[in-house]
């Protein structure tokens, strides 16, 4: 097949199997590379007296490092320590899951102070991302940990 036979269009809602076919196809590669991400989702939720979910924290777990994509508190919860018993119960399960770190983004209007108190270490910046703000790119690495080949 020669190259004047290939088209190339952004698609603004791609099919779920068009989309398959670049997943999948990255997928294959990576783990031909470097092996299987094994990744699993991963969450910790804050309940009321009822049981109720009021908050938590939603992420995953691949190639031995656990991603908090989202965390959220009502504001009536704030300042009570539940973000740090979150990001605690989180990171004692990253551990005993010989997980190597844990890592995550905020914007820098959000909580860059409060993951720093607990220890994350900044290690990327996107200036721009929002227009106007930044996103800072966090991790914490396993005590005594290495993350090295």
């Amino acid at each position: 097949m020669t190259h004047q036979a290939f088209t190339v269009a952004v698609d603004e809602h791609p099919s779920l199997d068009d989309q398959h076919v670049v997943q999948s196809g990255l997928r294959a590669f990576n783990v031909a590379v470097i092996g299987d991400g094994n990744e699993r989702p991963i969450s910790c939720f804050v309940r009321d007296a009822s049981g109720q979910v009021v908050g938590g924290l939603l992420g995953h777990i691949r190639w031995r490092w656990l991603y908090v994509a989202k965390l959220w508190l009502p504001e009536s919860t704030r300042g009570h320590g539940l973000g740090s018993r979150l990001m605690k119960a989180i990171e004692d399960y990253a551990w005993a899951h010989d997980c190597l770190g844990v890592y995550l983004d905020t914007f820098e209007y959000q909580a860059r102070p409060f993951y720093e108190k607990l220890g994350y270490e900044l290690y990327g910046t996107l200036d721009g991302y929002p227009p106007g703000y930044r996103q800072y790119y966090l991790r914490k690495l396993r005590p005594g940990g290495s993350i090295s080949r």
